[in-house]
């Protein structure tokens, strides 16, 4: 066999076997947090729930009383699961989510240096951000994180004019507009970065041309209306949740007492603006890893902003003009957003903003827009271990690129295996099916009591989990959406829901108040009092749930109203233009990803 010996020839190979090393790396990563995840079942954890078979209702297309948190998410679970189990979707999207984080951010990187793009890919997916979002439950957020360094790369490639970059954008920012929050920074990231002409710098180096992604030194003609299309593209995507937050009846304000409930929160001895800086800082302490509050931590943070400092000069000097600077500015905002509500002033401003602005109240938990920070100085990280290590000794220089690359393992072992135990599958009790099937024949508004927005089953030991009722049950479920963090309880917005409360209160019986429906969960927090279950018909009667109808209500008509249809229209429109993304993407020639 002829080993390849002319540049030409060795290049693609070792691209390829850059590219199966860092396959690999991705792979590894992914399996060792998600190792749990190979027992079946679903695992559920704060707001991650999956059922089996998720019902296409209209209040998870378009809620009628509350905010659209999940809107388009829930809609799209809906559909899959169709045709898909719940416990397939909730893997792929979880591994996809790891998997892809450690992909993108190592193709990001623009270096030429494998050991360098290994760093950022194991980096990027292990940061503090991942393994609180993950244990919180925010799958949704994590694909936007997860999709980010790709939409990054798209958009520099939008400016510099490469061809098929329109398409890979929407395909980007598609998984990322699920959420509202994810969609947000797809649209920001968009408009920062692919915004005009960028061309490859005059000043850049030979040695720094070779070490780039040719794809981002690429200088062609870029046309403004690109840009245009580009936006108004994404969008599009985020038309969905925008329309259903116009149309809902649960108005636009928030509780201000939100405010300092999300506030960023410290972990250690450094306080929270060290632990934004190492990209943590989650508001709910049941979400943090325990390896977040050990002594060394601030230190290790340290560590990385000064290789993410050494680093930030080949960047700017390997990206084309302006990108670094533009990144800069994306991940800034998200900073500056993050650490607000700690701020001199910036507490009693986000207070007055989530009650007299609509939406502000996506302000409130403002750490998590530090996906974009987090991305920029996982790069700059891995261009200063580059930087560090071409000024000593080659072997010592290997050892000290394999301390790098397992120091984000080192600071945080506890995301391995599920966040030590915590991501573990259980099965629903077959009542739920049986439950969900009685409610099936005669549809109707269905109130979950006790009045409780989340739930610590038996069966599901040691976690706490969002109500599933409303994903389970085919019909609108009414569960309380006062959210309690410590000794703060942050209201909700659904009006239907706090008519409900006021009746419980009052001890009215629950037939007055003309929901079809009364599930009674057992062996949770809180008591039902028999007096408001008076006058209805037990159909189901289990060891976890009892089934409530109400004789005194009529069958639901079902109908949709042209609100709901506008979002439906809104939701449409955006599967349509991903489908053309994906259409205009498979007819062009292969580029590099």
């Amino acid at each position: 066999m002829v080993e390849p010996t002319d540049g030409v020839e060795a290049a693609p190979v070792r691209r390829a076997r850059h590219t199966l090393s860092l396959y690999a790396v991705a792979a590894a990563v992914t399996v060792v947090v998600l190792a749990p995840l190979a027992a079946p079942g679903y695992a559920l954890l704060y707001d991650m729930v999956f059922v089996p078979r998720q019902p296409l209702t209209w209040d998870l297309v378009a809620p009628a009383q509350s905010l659209p948190r999940a809107v388009p998410m829930d809609a799209l679970v809906s559909l899959v699961t169709q045709l898909v189990p719940g416990w397939v979707v909730q893997r792929l999207a979880l591994a996809g989510a790891v998997f892809l984080a450690a992909v993108g951010a190592g193709r990001l990187v623009p270096t030429e240096r494998r050991a360098v793009r290994l760093f950022a890919a194991l980096a990027y997916a292990w940061t503090p951000y991942l393994a609180e979002r993950l244990l919180i439950g925010q799958w949704g957020l994590l694909l936007a994180y997860a999709a980010l360094p790709w939409l990054v790369r798209a958009a520099l490639d939008l400016r510099a004019g490469r061809d098929g970059a329109l398409a890979r954008v929407v395909l980007a920012a598609a998984p990322a507009a699920i959420t509202p929050t994810g969609g947000l920074i797809a649209l920001a990231t968009v408009l920062v970065l692919a915004s005009d002409r960028m061309r490859a710098p005059r000043s850049l180096l030979a040695s720094d041309r070779m070490r780039a992604p040719r794809s981002l030194l690429v200088s062609q003609r870029m046309h403004p209306h690109r840009s245009r299309q580009a936006l108004a593209a994404v969008g599009v995507l985020n038309a969905p949740w925008v329309v259903a937050a116009l149309v809902t009846g649960a108005g636009g304000s928030s509780d201000p007492a939100g405010v300092a409930a999300f506030a960023a929160r410290s972990e250690n001895w450094a306080g929270p603006l060290v632990a934004l800086a190492g990209t943590g800082g989650i508001w709910s302490a049941q979400a943090t890893p325990s390896s977040r509050a050990t002594p060394l931590v601030p230190v290790a943070t340290v560590v990385l902003l000064i290789l993410a400092g050494v680093g930030a000069g080949l960047l700017r000097h390997r990206l084309p003009r302006g990108g670094a600077a533009r990144l800069a500015v994306l991940a800034g905002t998200g900073c500056v957003l993050a650490a607000f509500g700690l701020l001199p002033g910036g507490d009693a401003a986000l207070r007055w903003a989530v009650v007299h602005l609509p939406g502000a109240g996506l302000l409130r938990d403002g750490q998590k827009f530090l996906a974009p920070y987090a991305l920029l100085l996982v790069v700059c990280a891995a261009l200063g271990a580059e930087r560090l290590v071409a000024r000593i000794d080659r072997e010592v220089a290997g050892v000290v690129l394999v301390g790098l690359l397992f120091l984000p393992v080192a600071v945080l072992p506890d995301l391995a295996f599920g966040g030590a135990g915590r991501l573990r599958p259980v099965s629903y009790p077959a009542e739920w099916q049986r439950v969900a099937e009685h409610i099936e024949e005669e549809p109707g508004e269905i109130l979950a009591l006790p009045l409780s927005a989340y739930r610590a089953y038996q069966w599901n030991p040691g976690r706490v989990v969002l109500d599933p009722a409303p994903r389970y049950l085919p019909g609108t479920v009414l569960t309380d959406d006062t959210l309690r963090v410590g000794d703060v309880a942050v209201a909700g917005e659904n009006p239907r829901v706090r008519e409900m409360r006021r009746a419980l209160a009052e001890g009215r019986p629950v037939w007055t108040t003309g929901v079809r429906w009364v599930l009674v969960q057992h062996e949770v927090s809180g008591e039902v009092d028999s007096q408001v279950l008076g006058g209805l018909e037990r159909v189901h009667d289990g060891p976890f749930l009892t089934l409530y109808r109400n004789p005194a209500t009529v069958r639901e008509s079902g109908g949709s109203g042209p609100a709901r249809l506008a979002v439906v229209v809104a939701l449409s429109a955006a599967l349509l233009v991903v489908i053309a993304a994906a259409v205009s993407a498979l007819h062009r020639r292969a580029t590099a990803w």
